[in-house]
């Protein structure tokens, strides 16, 4: 198939890009490769991916309505993946705009051109950060989600939102994933695998919020480019089990589904700090902060909806995963 898949020089973008192309597909990239975080680690992505025949690449941002326009007018992609956006819960607090600009007026773009340009099925990434104050665990996309604690988690809310009005009005077949914490193999900088496996090498501290006690429900990337692949090949259609008076916020009478797409193993902070400590052969020196503002306490991913409709079954344990993206590091740095 022709698939265009946005955030292609991302950390999820690039490993699925390398799936898709492995398996035949065509691939167009779509990255504006911004400085959010080290750009170089962006183009060392893209360059795994460009050496392949059947990968092409646009360097343009989502809310480039034009630049948009002209990608899906000249590649003409059957199924699209959204994966861009501007990401990151904290950051969120210091510079909205940039929220806005990509995660909402830049969806905006991707669905009309999906609209305009008869794409048969539409995935995008949601995020776990949308249950926000929720605290029954696990979470389900049966749950409702109306208590966003970060403008980031609003935005990801708004996009499901919106991809449903499509799905309704347009019969556009939509997926949203919600991601839950995903680490590994060319992860990014920002995120606290990356974050301590750097300090602890430079022996520097590292900020423990909430005392190591919250959990996250940490996802290899592996699986998780696993499962979008399974949702990608699954269009989804209406549901017919759907009831208007007691509707199900997973699913619906239009060609619309959200999944959860996590590990279902939570892991407390504490716990994987250890795992990379034994992973790297060095004790952390550890500064012990409270919860920050838009954090929430605990993650955990009920999969069932995801796993009986497509299979999908998360395999790989913290202690391999992380000693993954070890391994990938020390070669990658020279660490």
């Amino acid at each position: 198939m022709r698939i265009l898949v946005t955030g292609a020089a991302g950390f999820i973008g690039s490993a699925l890009g390398q799936r898709l192309l492995a398996r035949g597909d065509e691939v167009l990239g779509y990255d504006n490769l911004n400085d959010y975080y080290d750009p170089t680690l962006k183009e060392a992505r893209l360059a795994r991916l460009t050496p392949h025949a059947g990968f092409r690449f646009v360097r343009a941002a989502l809310e480039d309505r034009d630049a948009m326009a002209r990608a899906f007018a000249d590649f003409r992609p059957q199924r699209v993946v959204n994966l861009a956006a501007q990401a990151g819960v904290r950051y969120s607090l210091e510079n909205p705009h940039a929220y806005i600009d990509s995660n909402i007026v830049g969806f905006t773009n991707i669905l009309e051109a999906c609209r305009h340009g008869g794409v048969e099925h539409l995935v995008y990434a949601s995020s776990s950060s949308v249950y926000g104050a929720n605290r029954k665990l696990p979470f389900s996309v049966r749950d409702a989600v109306d208590h966003p604690v970060s403008l980031y988690a609003a935005t990801k809310k708004a996009n499901e939102l919106m991809a449903h009005t499509y799905s309704h009005l347009f019969g556009l077949p939509t997926t949203g994933l919600r991601f839950f914490t995903v680490y590994g193999p060319w992860g990014r900088p920002d995120m606290a695998l990356f974050l301590f496996t750097r300090k602890i090498l430079a022996g520097e501290p590292i900020d423990v919020f909430n005392h190591g006690r919250h959990t996250r429900d940490f996802t290899y990337v592996d699986d998780i480019v696993e499962g979008v692949m399974r949702t990608l090949d699954r269009v989804p259609t209406p549901d017919p089990a759907f009831d208007a008076l007691e509707p199900n916020p997973g699913s619906s009478s239009a060609p619309y589904r959200v999944y959860n797409i996590g590990n279902h193993q939570p892991v407390e902070l504490a716990r994987y700090i250890e795992v990379i400590e034994d992973c790297l052969g060095r004790k952390a020196q550890k500064r012990l902060l409270p919860l920050q503002p838009g954090d929430v306490p605990d993650t955990c991913a009920d999969v069932a909806e995801l796993a009986h409709d497509t299979g999908y079954a998360p395999t790989t344990p913290v202690e391999v995963g992380v000693a993954n993206f070890v391994s990938w590091y020390r070669g990658y740095y020279g660490a």
